[in-house]
């Protein structure tokens, strides 16, 4: 990612990859947990990767006029709330995946019982992140922070967009009595769901550390924007399974389609999935059109969502 233009006490994407890695690496400690707990949890958690939520909680935050630095605690709970969903992904009874980010799984590791407790773990000491009054956020924030990450990883969000993911797997899609419509419709219910709200929480919650309110236009439109970005993100991940170089992705190319996964590409092919995240990636830049120049830092990271490799 290049580096941004915008506030100017921002770090550029790098710098901030690598204080969501610090702040990461510090609330999982070693001294907190059972060793082989927090060596499973730390295994993926602390594995770097993007760091895009969490950087997107930081930008969002100086985009919304409020001081970044105050918003790492979100930060850290959007990294270990994904951490905790790409351990439970890959389990054997998911999607049995034997690598990540170039590594083996966490239960490839660990075994599938420490996995799985990794990620329970995860999932709670997010929120637990989010309360610490150590943390400095008022307490009417780190509420607003909780309602947000919640609704996101819950039934409503992430959870309930794995579980329909997982429902239509191995072509079960192709069976759907009422075709393509059904279909198309359950890729857009997985997408927002399963990828797309953790994303849009992630930047709302920045916005909510600067100070802004629901009745804000401003979190408003930085919810569409993160709506959308997520979706352009997942549908370049179906993109990068069935076309990116493995070197980068850490993976296997085709795994999808093998395992017959309903995603943009098995759906739609290749053609229009890459026309279908560049439309999702107008929508996102043009929720901020009003913000002008404030919100370049995100306007050109939707961008750069287009030309990934991993």
């Amino acid at each position: 990612m290049s580096r941004l233009t915008g506030p100017e006490e921002l770090p550029g994407w790098e710098e901030l990859r690598k204080l969501v890695d610090a702040a990461v690496a510090a609330a999982v400690c070693a001294e907190n947990f059972p060793p082989r707990l927090w060596q499973s949890m730390l295994y993926t958690a602390g594995s770097g990767g993007k760091r895009l939520r969490g950087s997107l909680v930081l930008a969002s935050c100086a985009v919304a006029g409020g001081d970044w630095r105050r918003a790492l605690p979100a930060a850290v709970a959007v990294e270990l709330i994904h951490a905790y969903s790409l351990i439970h992904d890959d389990l054997p009874l998911m999607d049995d995946d034997d690598f990540r980010r170039g590594r083996p799984t966490n239960h490839k590791v660990f075994g599938p019982a420490v996995a799985l407790l990794a990620g329970d773990a995860l999932q709670a000491y997010a929120f637990e992140v989010l309360v610490d009054q150590a943390n400095g956020a008022p307490p009417e924030l780190q509420l607003a922070w909780v309602r947000e990450l919640s609704a996101a990883a819950g039934p409503g969000g992430l959870v309930g967009g794995q579980l329909v993911d997982w429902e239509v797997e191995e072509g079960r899609w192709q069976q759907l009595a009422e075709g393509e419509l059904a279909a198309a419709g359950m890729l857009e219910y997985v997408h927002r769901h399963k990828t797309a709200a953790l994303i849009r929480a992630a930047v709302r919650m920045g916005g909510l550390a600067a100070g802004l309110r629901e009745e804000d236009d401003v979190l408003v439109r930085l919810g569409v924007y993160g709506a959308e970005l997520g979706l352009a993100f997942q549908i370049t991940d179906d993109l990068l399974d069935e076309v990116g170089d493995p070197e980068a992705t850490g993976k296997e190319v085709g795994r999808d389609r093998r395992r017959g996964k309903l995603t943009y590409v098995a759906l739609y092919g290749v053609p229009v999935a890459q026309a279908a995240a560049r439309r999702a990636v107008w929508r996102a830049q043009e929720a901020l059109t009003p913000l002008g120049e404030r919100g370049l830092p995100l306007v050109q990271l939707a961008e750069q969502v287009l030309a990934r490799t991993r």
